[in-house]
């Protein structure tokens, strides 16, 4: 360990895994995304519990690549993280999987709980560690009882928090934004950990790149100063398009698209919502109201005083995770989402 830098990740609820690798630059990635939502902090040998190990090595990555067509049958398909992945199971339950187009490896090892990620680029090895390293701690929030809803969520200083729900394009992000620059501080823009403790809902952050499209960085009076600060020589996300990036540089407020019609948002890492964004950050919360919002154009806002309708469909699990299936076997059979749906339906009334 003596040439590799260690950085141990741990949540409120205490589950923790530590990423290692022998570039900085791959724990100073994971550092940036977790630290503001989940602790992070410096890790020393000896080594224990959970670990992901990820480096940039183009000669393992060549090797764990070629032992996935090494069993004598077809590996499987998916589509993990945007991009085609080809995996294989070992007979003692281990997994190794490649991703060819990203050119990374990875060989997941359950009974030393241990991830070994192998690419040849630090971008994309920075981003597979800390995405590998967030899976494998949620699989041990779910065996604790915890479950993961598609919402958006802001905090009170006393700890009461809103949770914003809808469906792709409702005004999630956009309400909780809002939200964040008015006073409360940002539990998460997408995803949320819940789970019934001590007669309430607790809940935990889903760390993640933050995406804002032109128009709500526009409407928050943001677009200038973040243009300001690239155009100073600062850094966004560096899987933020390219085109994304001239615009904000050329002051161009048009939103861009994908072929397919999906936005092309900036991102920003969650260390850089509350210098560039000025939104103040939450590590934890208990559920206190649900917000629904709708996006009606030519209307300005008003509240409606509506019952927030929550079902299964809100919650994610390993059979409607469309970003991230458990190709590594990381998540846990749970139960359904039943009695957190009659819990929360509660809080709309």
């Amino acid at each position: 360990m003596t040439d590799r830098t260690a950085i141990r990740i741990a949540t409120a609820d205490g589950q923790a895994v530590t990423i290692t690798s022998r570039s900085a630059a791959v724990t100073d990635w994971a550092t940036r995304y977790f630290g503001s939502w989940w602790n992070a902090a410096p890790a020393e040998p000896p080594i224990s519990g959970a670990l992901v190990s990820a480096d940039i090595d183009t000669d393992a990555y060549e090797d764990m690549a070629a032992s996935v067509f090494g069993h004598g049958s077809e590996p499987d398909k998916a589509d993990y993280a945007g991009s085609p992945m080809l995996h294989a199971r070992h007979g003692n339950g281990g997994v190794i999987a490649v991703q060819t187009e990203e050119r990374l490896a990875y060989r997941w090892e359950p009974s030393f709980r241990r991830m070994r990620i192998a690419g040849a680029d630090e971008t994309g090895v920075a981003t597979a560690a800390t995405r590998l390293a967030r899976e494998v701690v949620r699989g041990m929030l779910l065996v604790e009882g915890w479950q993961i809803l598609h919402a958006s969520a802001v905090t009170r200083t006393d700890g009461a928090t809103l949770l914003v729900l809808g469906d792709k394009g409702a005004g999630k992000t956009t309400t909780a934004f809002l939200l964040a620059r008015a006073g409360w501080r940002l539990l998460a823009d997408d995803r949320v950990f819940v789970r019934p403790e001590d007669g309430h809902v607790r809940v935990l952050p889903w760390p993640s790149a933050a995406a804002c499209g032109f128009g709500l960085l526009d409407a928050l009076d943001l677009f200038e100063p973040v243009a300001e600060r690239l155009r100073g020589g600062e850094q966004m996300h560096p899987t933020q398009g390219q085109q994304v990036t001239d615009a904000l540089l050329a002051g161009r407020r048009e939103p861009l698209r994908k072929a397919n019609g999906k936005e092309m948002k900036p991102r920003f890492f969650p260390d850089q919502l509350r210098p560039w964004l000025g939104m103040a950050l939450a590590t934890e919360g208990r559920a206190a109201g649900l917000l629904s919002p709708r996006i009606v154009s030519g209307e300005g806002p008003r509240l409606v005083d509506e019952p927030c309708r929550l079902g299964e469909a809100d919650f994610f699990t390993s059979d409607t995770e469309d970003r991230h299936p458990d190709v590594f076997g990381l998540l846990p059979m749970t139960g359904g989402s039943a009695g957190l749906v009659s819990g929360l339906s509660a809080l709309s009334h």
